[in-house]
């Protein structure tokens, strides 16, 4: 056993420890940690955003090179503040009215090409993967689970007959789907757990190398 003698990782420590403290139950040790987490992160994504967003793209053209057309985009920035004045509040919707247009207009075909054209492209090319059995034994089963997961979500007409076994089968994959979504999400938190009990056996008490 080998502790570290650098300061910095034993307060690493207390506060991985003040964090796990809450599988007992909730305390103020595990507050205190918390909070300074929000605290910290809150902290670091003011001066991150200052320095990355707001000084380059606003501050710069429009006082150090006197560009003023960007007082259009401080006007809207300053609108947000409005909503501490009741009196002159209702000017928000302008700033997110503009960005909820703009974010649409720029989000959605990005989405569209790249979550369901290129998915449907990919969902659709059953031929070329009959090169190798188990590859077009996948990519039939993938379209099967495709089509009645779309079924599945057709509300137009009453599902009975054909509709019916199909959309059910639907329900299947999309229970698979969120199972396996599922399943990732907590490999990932294992794998942060695992991270910091190296840390605390490791580089913190040298019990480990």
């Amino acid at each position: 056993m080998n502790p570290s003698t650098d300061p910095w990782v034993w307060l690493a420590a207390f506060l991985t420890l003040c964090i796990f403290s809450f599988l007992y139950k909730d305390n103020i040790l595990y507050r205190f940690a918390e909070h300074l987490f929000v605290g910290v992160s809150a902290g670091y994504l003011v001066a991150l955003t200052w320095h990355n967003q707001i000084y380059p793209n606003l501050i710069v053209p429009l006082f150090i090179e006197g560009n003023i057309l960007y007082i259009i985009p401080l006007a809207f920035a300053l609108c947000y503040f409005t909503r501490f004045v009741p009196r002159f509040n209702h000017m928000i919707r302008l700033p997110i009215a503009f960005l909820l247009g703009w974010g649409s207009g720029v989000a959605i075909p990005a989405f569209f090409q790249r979550d369901i054209l290129r998915q449907t492209q990919g969902t659709l090319l059953v031929r070329e993967a009959f090169s190798k059995w188990d590859s077009g034994l996948w990519a039939i089963v993938i379209l099967i689970g495709v089509i009645s997961t779309l079924i599945y979500f057709f509300f137009s007409r009453e599902r009975k007959g054909v509709i019916k076994p199909v959309a059910n089968l639907g329900v299947i994959f999309i229970m698979l789907g969120f199972g396996a979504s599922f399943g990732y999400t907590v490999m990932a938190r294992i794998s942060l757990l695992i991270g910091r009990l190296q840390f605390l056996l490791g580089e913190w008490l040298g019990i480990i190398q």
